[in-house]
């Protein structure tokens, strides 16, 4: 792995003509296709870029396989990532909707979508023999003791615990929120976002990310097309 990434993951994320894309990498302070900075909004007594810093560290995404360190090159997760692409037909995302997530804001389905559960599922098994098997201080920063049986299952399985019955489909805008300052950022990352994430949208394409060293920002590294 001289040379490759530090760890990848398989995301959906907004396709560059859409208008979700410009919208939620300012609102995050960070383009995850170019690499590129544009301005947050302005939000009085609130440090919007400390509210962001997770969330723009991994980039505007939606997962479908979590973060993981390759267990071999690079050119093989790309391979079964291109077969998985290749093999899914396109369909429609359903609407979005803003949504507090125990505090967390982050865009949702306003209605289950069975084709993007099914290209999630596929996409976590399909890519699973590419993934290292976690460390004890990755899994320890889980929290074991803190999940349920059925997460707990999955974290020993997968790497992850919020997969397969256990994912929501969900794109992180924020931080927890304390009350107050929920009062305040949700009205405006609504007002930012205005009619954007309503919009009608096809699931074309799907997205390896890709972290150079352990604290570096995710970036696209490339989009595969869905052809099947």
């Amino acid at each position: 792995m001289s040379g490759g990434p530090a760890r990848a993951a398989l995301y959906w994320a907004p396709e560059l003509h859409d208008p979700l894309h410009a919208l939620g990498s300012a609102w995050l302070g960070r383009d995850a296709e170019t690499g590129a900075a544009p301005a947050q909004p302005a939000l009085p007594g609130i440090d919007l870029h400390e509210v962001t810093a997770e969330a723009r560290r991994y980039g505007l995404h939606a997962t479908l396989k979590p973060p993981f360190r390759l267990a071999g090159p690079y050119p093989a997760l790309r391979e079964a990532a291109a077969a998985l692409a290749a093999r899914t037909a396109p369909f429609d995302l359903p609407p979005l909707r803003l949504e507090s997530l125990g505090g967390f804001l982050a865009l949702v389905e306003s209605a289950p979508s069975p084709a993007l559960r099914a290209l999630c599922d596929s996409a976590v098994e399909a890519l699973d023999p590419l993934r290292a098997p976690p460390s004890e201080a990755e899994t320890a920063r889980r929290r074991p003791e803190r999940l349920s049986p059925g997460e707990r299952a999955m974290l020993e399985r997968w790497g992850y615990p919020y997969v397969f019955e256990e994912w929501r489909f969900h794109v992180t805008l924020t931080r927890r929120l304390a009350e107050a300052e929920m009062a305040v950022i949700r009205p405006a990352l609504e007002a930012h976002l205005g009619e954007a994430p309503a919009l009608p949208r096809r699931v074309a394409s799907v997205a390896i990310f890709t972290q150079r060293a352990p604290d570096a920002p995710f970036l696209i590294a490339e989009r595969l097309r869905l052809s099947g």
